[in-house]
């Protein structure tokens, strides 16, 4: 459609964009270190904690790859959702409480590599440099999946050129996360969330309604879907089936996750922001299922409207915004995809950055920067990895899923063994987690380039990592300091009794 600035969907946009550099600019105000630019200074609520977390997990996949997903497969597709909701409640339960207050006893770590280098003894920071390098390449494909999404965003609703949509849709976020770091990303975060779950409850209750009104008399809506798309198992195997739902094993290795965790303000918030998260996330998840289901009932009755949809299945819930609502509503509703594309580019900018300045250029170029230099370096990372993620996300035939579906294989199997391990067991050794990370790294890289058996590459990456992990620190011994830190996290948790 012609670019006009009296749209009311250009102007809802423009709104949207200038409340988002606004709290940026706060942000940047309350950034005084390095701490608070990559951590917040630790200051985050049970309510920011879990709706930044939640928000920062749903990227644009949520409001397109998944309603895409089941609109061609019906709900057989809903695995994934099934999974994730799974994985993320044994995430808050087993690894939040413990891994905010680990950090804090293990050097006060900043970032993943940090906790990993403290909590080890990685004297000579192998497995810090080790740690950053997995981030950089699977947070690149990453951010590239967010690009991607902006750019179909912009692509769709001004009509232009795909190449001119990935430079707009990635310099929205970009700008923000530039200038208010951890806190912008944050607060921002929080009213992303609440417009995800808005938009996600409200477009397939008034296409339902929208259906029900252009029903013949007698007609079942039902008869508009076909008959295999309401099974739960219709096409798939067992393989399929646990690939899916083998997603939940991504959240205990995801950076951009656990760094929420670790800016808690206490280990007391966890609880409280756990059910908050929960609530907001299996909302949200229903919501993108329905978004994709209703939409073949609809498109079906309003096949004037379908073409776009049948081309490329991932704008299901950008046609039935633009059909259901007033432009004004839509508008509000669409900018709720780039809410979802936004919360999670920022914080992977953010995660990537992080590991650039707290574990490359602080740790082995700079190592008296002053906080304000490494400030401004974390700032310049944030605008290299972007540049870096839109050159990756250039190819026009780029699928979000499919980029984003990589690299939470990658997380999930490289870090969420250890993680765990790390967190429960306290004789995993220094040599143990690197073989871990490293085996469920390659693992993924070199199941994915073959695709054994159909099965999602997270499955045989974690189960390896895990038992690297293990086996190697079979072979050593941890130190005496490492034990007693351990048996502390231990006691101050039973004090505390956080469940």
């Amino acid at each position: 459609m012609p670019f006009t600035w009296t749209d009311p969907t250009v102007i809802m946009f423009a709104v949207y964009l200038a409340a988002m550099l606004g709290i940026g600019a706060l942000g940047y105000l309350s950034t005084k270190n390095l701490s608070d630019y990559i951590l917040g200074g630790r200051s985050l609520g049970s309510v920011v904690t879990a709706l930044s977390a939640g928000a920062s997990d749903m990227s644009g996949w949520l409001l397109m790859g998944l309603p895409g997903a089941v609109y061609l497969s019906g709900l057989s597709e809903s695995w994934i959702a099934i999974g994730l909701i799974a994985g993320a409640w044994l995430n808050w339960r087993l690894v939040a409480g413990r891994l905010r207050l680990y950090t804090e006893r293990a050097g006060n770590a900043l970032t993943l590599p940090d906790y990993f280098a403290h909590r080890f003894e990685d004297e000579n920071n192998i497995l810090r440099i080790v740690t950053a390098m997995v981030i950089l390449v699977f947070f690149t494909v990453y951010c590239a999946s967010g690009v991607v999404a902006g750019a179909r965003l912009f692509e769709n609703m001004f009509g232009m050129p795909y190449e001119t949509a990935l430079w707009v849709g990635a310099l929205c976020t970009i700008a923000y996360v530039f200038v208010g770091g951890f806190l912008a990303v944050s607060w921002t975060d929080t009213i992303q969330a609440a417009m995800m779950i808005t938009a996600l409850l409200l477009a397939p209750v008034i296409a339902y309604l929208a259906v029900q009104g252009q029903l013949q008399p007698g007609q079942d809506w039902h008869s508009l879907i076909d008959a295999d798309k309401f099974d739960l198992f219709k096409g798939q195997t067992a393989i399929g089936i646990l690939s899916l739902a083998a997603w939940g094993l991504g959240y205990f290795g995801q950076p951009h996750i656990l760094v929420r965790f670790m800016a808690a303000a206490s280990v007391r918030h966890i609880p409280n922001a756990r059910r908050i998260g929960m609530t907001w996330m299996v909302l949200c998840l229903g919501g993108a299922v329905a978004v994709g289901f209703v939409g073949i009932a609809y498109f079906a009755v309003s096949p004037a409207g379908a073409d776009a949809v049948n081309a490329n299945a991932e704008t299901v819930f950008m046609e039935l915004a633009k059909q259901l609502f007033n432009p004004w509503i839509a508008g509000a509703l669409l900018a709720a995809i780039l809410a979802a594309v936004m919360s999670t580019l920022s914080c992977q900018l953010l995660v990537c950055s992080s590991a650039l300045t707290e574990d490359i250029y602080r740790t082995f170029l700079r190592k008296q920067a002053s906080q304000k230099e490494l400030v401004w370096f974390g700032r310049a990372m944030v605008l290299v990895v972007a540049l870096i993620a839109i050159s990756i996300a250039r190819n026009p035939d780029s699928r979000v899923l499919g980029m984003v579906s990589y690299a939470w294989a990658g997380f999930g199997a490289a870090f969420g063994p250890v993680i765990i391990l790390s967190l429960f067991c306290s004789r995993v050794t220094r040599d143990g987690a690197l073989a871990g990370i490293v085996t469920g790294a390659v693992t993924v890289l070199v199941w994915k380039q073959f695709g054994w058996f159909g099965l999602y590459e997270i499955v045989p990456g974690f189960i390896l990592g895990w038992a690297a992990t293990l086996g190697v620190s079979r072979l050593g011994r941890p130190s005496a300091a490492m034990l007693q830190t351990h048996a502390s996290v231990e006691q101050e948790l039973a004090r505390l009794q956080v469940h």
